[in-house]
């Protein structure tokens, strides 16, 4: 699951010396002929997901009866800082999973271990392209993906029919004029959009064809027409008509989700890691009234959703035998059958075709999802990449509720110059 990511962490993540990485790693030494215990970080869900993910862990150690697994939970909060501390110094961890976001920034402050020709790569055609290609820094693979994520636009299908909508939108366009049919013949909120946070606005962005850097081009584009025209159209789906109004108080998140998964609103934009409570909700007893659409369009007739999810990376401060036997346990969580076994259980998207099994898609959840993964765009190969949400979400945040479009991207652009010094404006 994708949350905001500090910038002033990553930033001090790149800052750390190569030097620390030859601390001996996070593992006592074992003889070589003897059992190898490693240490996996994981960072989901300590209640809901990570139980699925420890019994994988004790059917890897069946399989592989000279490698142990100290398997500890880490809140995903605390995560990234966590790592940080650990690899720049002692306690690391041998393999962990890594939000697709720090990949880039670990690995260039060189914390990580390439896999490139070893097991944990061994299959790595069968994954989705796109998502080998964000594990990757400066051509090397640094991590496996283990999930995947999108956002998409969920809606209640009993509600849109209610207000005599047959579709869902293809454009916001298209979905101001439904949220207005919604509030005047189903009685409800047409549609909730997530303030103050840059990684649900990102379909806006792309949606008219920009981003808020050229990575390629060493560019900051935030203040480029195009993201003016998206923040504008932003802007609108807080005061439409049948749109609810900005919440931007410390709670938005769980009030969001809270009407939509009760039936108090129509339709949000959001990612399949909710899918498992959407389906505990009043409005969604019957799992078929979700509905699952690509994220509308903008002016340039495309849709774009961020990519997030998870990669399973190893250590580069670890010895020999522990990095092995790492490797092999990153092979493991992120088989097919590994993957397949963690989608039924956790309503997760499995990054590899041959994970989405039938039992799988019988999941309408992931199966939804699998059909709106076409519209999801890859990271560019940034390690500063996932920092650029920090001041997009905040300054959005106050574009909202009074400050003016263009200060508000010029703020974001002054943020973007001090975190991407070789990049023009």
């Amino acid at each position: 699951m994708r949350r905001g990511i500090a910038a002033s962490a990553l930033v001090a993540a790149l800052a750390v010396s190569m030097a620390a990485c030859s601390s001996g790693g996070s593992s006592s030494d074992t003889k070589a002929d003897g059992p190898v215990t490693i240490t996996y970080w994981d960072t989901s869900n300590a209640t809901n997901e990570a139980p699925n993910y420890q019994e994988l862990a004790k059917k890897f150690e069946a399989a592989n009866p000279n490698i142990k697994v100290d398997f500890v939970s880490v809140p995903f909060d605390q995560a990234q800082n966590k790592l940080q501390t650990a690899m720049g110094a002692k306690g690391a961890p041998d393999v962990f999973r890594s939000e697709v976001g720090w990949t880039a920034a670990f690995a260039k402050a060189g914390y990580l271990e390439a896999l490139d020709g070893t097991p944990a790569a061994a299959d790595a055609n069968a994954f989705q392209p796109s998502l080998i290609q964000q594990a990757k820094y400066q051509g090397k693979l640094y991590g496996v993906p283990l999930v995947t994520d999108t956002l998409g636009l969920l809606y209640n299908k009993d509600l849109f029919t209610k207000a005599g909508i047959t579709a869902a939108p293809k454009t916001w366009d298209e979905l101001k004029t439904d949220a207005a049919a919604l509030k005047d013949k189903a009685g409800v909120d047409g549609f909730w959009m997530r303030a103050g946070d840059g990684y649900y606005a990102m379909p806006l962005l792309f949606g008219e064809g920009t981003d808020t850097v050229d990575a390629a081009g060493k560019k900051i584009t935030i203040t480029s027409p195009e993201a003016a025209k998206a923040v504008e159209t932003y802007k609108t789906l807080f005061t439409a008509p049948g749109t609810a109004k900005a919440d931007v108080t410390s709670d938005s998140y769980a009030h969001m989700m809270d009407a939509f998964n009760s039936g108090k609103v129509a339709a949000i934009i959001q990612g399949p890691w909710e899918i498992t409570n959407i389906y505990k909700g009043t409005a969604f007893a019957d799992k078929a009234n979700l509905g699952i659409a690509p994220v509308p369009a903008g002016s340039s007739g495309k849709a774009g959703a961020p990519t997030g999810g998870h990669n399973v990376s190893v250590y580069a401060g670890a010895d020999a035998a522990h990095k092995a036997a790492a490797e092999k346990f990153a092979a493991f969580m992120t088989s097919a059958e590994s993957q397949a076994f963690i989608a039924q259980k956790n309503s997760t998207l499995p990054t590899r075709a041959d994970a989405f099994t039938p039992e799988v898609k019988a999941n309408p959840g992931i199966a939804g999802f699998q059909a709106v993964l076409a519209s999801a765009k890859p990271r560019p190969e940034l390690a500063e990449y996932s920092s650029l949400f920090a001041s997009l979400g905040t300054n959005l945040g106050k574009v909202v509720q009074g400050t003016s479009t263009q200060d508000g991207l010029s703020t974001i652009a002054t943020d973007y110059a001090k975190l991407l010094p070789d990049f023009s404006k």
